[in-house]
C-alpha cells in the first residue's frame, strides 16, 4: 500500500481507513472512533506518508518517538493527545512503540449546520506545523477517555433524532477540555518554554546584527518559529504565557531596544539606523518607533542632548 515516488496517499473515506487497518466498516460514514486495545497495528499496511479528509484527534497511551506532521514532528514522551486537520500531510511514527489508545476521525461534513464547523478552525492545536503532543496528567487522561467512551456508546447505540446533537456536544467538550489542558501545559512545562525563550533571544540578537538585517531585512515570526522548530501560532502562545506578548510584539520590543541603543550612542542618521535595522523605508521605522515610545526617533535623540 506504500505510495510511490514520494506522493502521499490520500484517504478520501472513513471506510478506506478502516480497510487499511483491517477493521469492520465504520458505524457512520462521517465519523468514526477507533480504539486500539493492543499493539496490533501492522505498519507495513500504512502508507509511508498520507493525507486524509478528516479532522483527527488521537490519544496514544504509550506512544513514544516522533510522528511527522507537515514539515516537522510531533514529539511524544510517554504518549499524549495530538490533533491533525484535513488535507495535512502526515507520516508513520519513528520508534513509536505501543499504539494503544483512541483515534477519533471527523469528516467536516459531519459538522455542517453546527457552530462547531467554524469554531473548530480556531483551535490552534489543529494547525500547528510543529508541536509537542498535549501531555496529560492521570486525571486529565480519565476525563478525555470518558468522553471518547461517551462517543463510542452513542455511535454503537440506536440512531435517533438526538444522536447527532449528543455527539457534537461530546466533541465540543473534548475540544474545550483539550484547550484547557493545552493552556495548562505552558505552565507545567515552563522549563522547556524558558529554554526556548532563551534560544529565541539569542536568535534575535544575531538577527539584529548589522550584517544580518542589512542582508535579510526584519526577522519575521515565521522565520523565528522555523529556527525553533515551532509553528508561528505555538511560538506566540508560548510567549504570551511567559511574557504576556505575542511573537510579533516580542520582535518589535527587541527592535525598539536596538533602535534606542543606536539612536542614543551613535551619530548615524535616523534613515541610516532604519536601514541597518532592516527597514526598506525610514517612514515605516519612524511610525513604529513613535507607536511604541510616543516619541519620534528624532525627538528621542534630542531628549539625550
Amino acid at each position: 500500500m506504500k505510495k510511490q515516488n514520494g506522493v502521499p496517499h490520500k484517504f478520501e473515506t472513513l471506510s478506506e481507513v478502516h480497510c487499511i487497518f483491517g477493521l469492520p466498516k465504520p458505524l457512520h460514514p462521517l465519523i468514526s472512533l477507533i480504539e486500539n486495545k493492543k499493539n496490533d497495528l501492522d505498519a507495513s499496511k500504512v502508507p509511508a506518508s498520507f493525507i486524509h479528509s478528516f479532522y483527527k484527534i488521537s490519544y496514544k497511551k504509550n506512544l513514544s518517538g516522533k510522528l511527522r506532521y507537515g514539515q516537522h514532528f510531533y514529539d511524544f514522551e510517554e504518549g499524549g493527545l495530538f490533533f491533525t486537520s484535513p488535507d495535512q500531510v502526515s507520516s508513520n511514527a519513528e520508534n513509536n512503540g505501543d499504539h494503544t489508545g483512541f483515534t477519533l476521525l471527523i469528516h467536516p461534513d459531519y459538522l455542517m449546520n453546527y457552530p462547531l464547523a467554524k469554531k473548530i478552525k480556531e483551535y490552534g492545536f489543529f494547525s500547528y506545523a510543529a508541536n509537542e503532543a498535549l501531555h496529560l496528567s492521570d486525571s486529565e487522561k480519565s476525563t478525555i477517555i470518558s468522553i471518547f467512551k461517551n462517543i463510542e456508546t452513542e455511535l454503537q447505540g440506536r440512531i435517533d433524532d438526538f444522536s447527532h446533537d449528543v455527539i457534537i456536544s461530546q466533541i465540543e467538550s473534548l475540544l474545550t477540555y483539550s484547550n484547557r489542558f493545552y493552556k495548562r501545559q505552558f505552565i507545567t512545562r515552563k522549563a522547556v518554554s524558558n529554554d526556548l525563550l532563551q534560544q529565541l533571544e539569542e536568535i534575535l540578537d544575531n538577527c539584529f546584527k548589522d550584517e544580518h538585517t542589512l542582508k535579510h531585512g526584519l526577522p519575521s515570526v515565521q522565520f523565528l518559529a522555523g529556527q525553533l522548530n515551532l509553528s508561528p501560532g505555538y511560538l506566540s502562545d508560548m510567549l504570551r504565557s511567559l511574557t504576556g506578548q505575542n511573537a510579533q510584539q516580542h520582535i518589535h520590543n527587541k527592535l525598539i531596544q536596538k533602535a534606542k541603543e543606536k539612536i542614543s550612542t551613535t551619530n548615524l542618521s535616523i534613515s541610516q539606523i532604519a536601514y541597518e535595522l532592516g527597514f526598506e523605508h525610514p517612514s515605516s521605522f519612524n511610525k513604529l518607533f513613535k507607536s511604541k515610545t510616543n516619541l519620534s526617533p528624532l525627538k528621542f535623540r534630542q531628549s539625550f542632548n
